[in-house]
């Protein structure tokens, strides 16, 4: 659910927007007010919404002044600003800036929805984008706490190679490497400081979690794609990791 900010010097302004405007549809569950500038800014302070509509031209302080200022206390926050013909070139000014969006006056119900749809898509892009950079950095940052011994590179190479191979097992990665399997099962914990079977099932459900939020694949197919030949015990497997079925992951990252 989104918190929205109104900012507009004429309420029947603010009005007509909340009178017309669909939030359940959008998943705005909050909105705010204000009048001015300043009193923009000290709303936007004490509530942090996801979402602004802002006049441009408003008393005190002007919507680009306040969208800015908006920005660097909450970066991710998406604004779009209503102007008139006569402040069309602040406004393209404003997108150069940083802003997200902006309308041009006078406004109809579907300017302001179709606005709205557009800075709710952007902040879901930017959070799916801010969760697979994390989960990227966090494979890269597991995969490099131990010492490297040489055998290191050459275990990782082979998950790499080995992610969809449902047949990947330890015994399979000992006789790629020559060793025994209990050789390499407690030299893979003394790298790795888990087992073979639980890094394994990281990294996979890690990958999964991914493809989840970066492409259209089907549960089905990115079950497949990670190793396992059961999409029905992927998702009870990813259930019991993350407490949310794969789908209902996915869901959740666009909220």
């Amino acid at each position: 659910m989104y918190k929205l900010l109104v900012v507009d010097d004429e309420p029947i302004i603010i009005k007509g927007i909340r009178s017309f405007v669909d939030f359940d549809a959008l998943s705005i569950s909050e909105v705010y007010e204000a009048f001015n500038g300043e009193m923009a800014l000290e709303s936007f302070k004490a509530h942090l919404p996801d979402l602004v509509l802002a006049d441009i031209n408003m008393p005190k302080m002007n919507g680009m002044d306040f969208a800015i200022a908006a920005k660097s206390i909450k970066p991710d926050v998406k604004i779009a600003l209503v102007t008139g013909y006569d402040y069309f070139d602040y406004a393209v000014t404003a997108l150069k800036n940083g802003i997200d969006d902006y309308v041009l006056k006078p406004v109809s119900r579907k300017d302001i929805q179709d606005t709205l749809k557009k800075l709710i898509e952007k902040l879901k892009n930017d959070q799916s984008s801010s969760e697979i950079s994390r989960l990227v950095k966090d494979i890269i940052s597991n995969s490099n706490t131990s010492e490297d011994t040489g055998y290191k590179t050459k275990i990782q190479h082979e998950i790499a190679q080995n992610i969809s191979n449902a047949e990947f097992s330890l015994a399979y990665l000992a006789k790629q490497m020559s060793l025994s399997t209990s050789y390499l099962s407690t030299l893979f914990k003394t790298l790795y400081g888990t087992t073979f079977q639980d890094h394994m099932l990281r990294i996979r459900l890690d990958r999964a979690k991914i493809l989840l939020l970066s492409t259209e694949m089907k549960v089905y197919e990115i079950a497949r794609a990670v190793g396992f030949d059961d999409p029905n015990y992927f998702s009870a497997t990813f259930k019991r990791k993350f407490n949310s079925s794969p789908n209902q992951f996915k869901e959740k990252a666009k909220e």
